[in-house]
């Protein structure tokens, strides 16, 4: 386990919710015949997956004077490979204007989500789940077909890159030890609902919180939201963290998450 993080002055936080993202994303680039760089200055990953999430910069911390030189590099390297690539920017970017600089190189903005956190100390120990709704750990690989279902019916995706997230979390394993839990909810036995804890940068970050459109306005986004972040607290986490869809902001907020910072995506297609 990573050093816990219990500093919860905003600084902190901020920090810790764009870290958790990086953390988790780079997982992308591990996989077979994907590149992961680490570079001083960024952070990126190449898949070849023709869709944004699996190709871009992660995280960059350019310098003024090297910023248009090397965003044209990297631009120019998915451009080559005839990839759509996405550009996160967060706190942990620099320079703090670096949407400005993708934007003079074409890039396109894409929208930007808050990011929250959530002291866990605060929450309910035993929260009512909705009748009928039990949420289990994807232990194999049909449990994981479910979680793939919800994700994709939830979140309105392709069928090609509902089947990339499966082979890719079915080759990284499912063991409970390790730092990525996945989380079908199944409403009277049908897999309706799915969420993802993933523990890096010290707190507990939740990703693919989705309910299928047949399941929604029951709690059960708010239950699939909870039950993650219980067992991170159990296993002596602080501090829960995400980044906010619109559909999803007002269920964090009611839960007690807060907003600290503001996760930008710049697309190039």
């Amino acid at each position: 386990m990573n050093e816990v993080l219990n500093d919860l002055a905003s600084g902190a936080l901020c920090t810790a919710i764009d870290a958790n993202q990086i953390e988790e994303h780079t997982s992308f680039g591990c996989g077979e015949g994907a590149e992961l760089h680490t570079d001083p200055d960024m952070t990126w990953i190449f898949t070849g997956i023709p869709y944004p999430i699996f190709n871009g910069v992660l995280c960059a911390r350019l310098s003024q004077d090297t910023a248009h030189e090397r965003i044209e590099e990297t631009i120019s390297y998915f451009k080559y490979r005839n990839t759509p690539m996405m550009w996160w920017t967060g706190p942990c970017s620099q320079p703090p204007d670096l949407g400005n600089y993708l934007q003079a190189h074409g890039l396109v903005f894409a929208g930007e989500q808050p990011g929250m956190a959530l002291d866990m100390e605060t929450l309910n120990d035993n929260p009512p789940l909705p009748e009928g709704l039990s949420i289990e750990h994807v232990q194999n690989e049909e449990d994981l077909k479910h979680w793939t279902g919800a994700v994709q019916n939830g979140f309105n995706l392709p069928k090609f890159v509902a089947k990339a997230l499966f082979d890719h979390f079915a080759a990284l394993g499912l063991t409970k030890n390790h730092p990525r839990r996945h989380y079908v909810g199944r409403l009277h036995g049908e897999p309706v609902a799915s969420a993802t804890l993933f523990l890096g940068a010290g707190v507990a970050g939740l990703y693919y919180i989705a309910t299928m459109k047949k399941a929604r306005h029951r709690g059960i986004g708010t239950a699939m939201t909870l039950i993650p972040l219980l067992e991170a607290r159990q296993m002596n986490y602080r501090i829960g963290v995400l980044q906010a869809s619109e559909l999803g902001l007002g269920v964090y907020r009611q839960i007690g998450f807060k907003e600290y910072c503001t996760l930008g995506r710049y697309l190039c297609v």
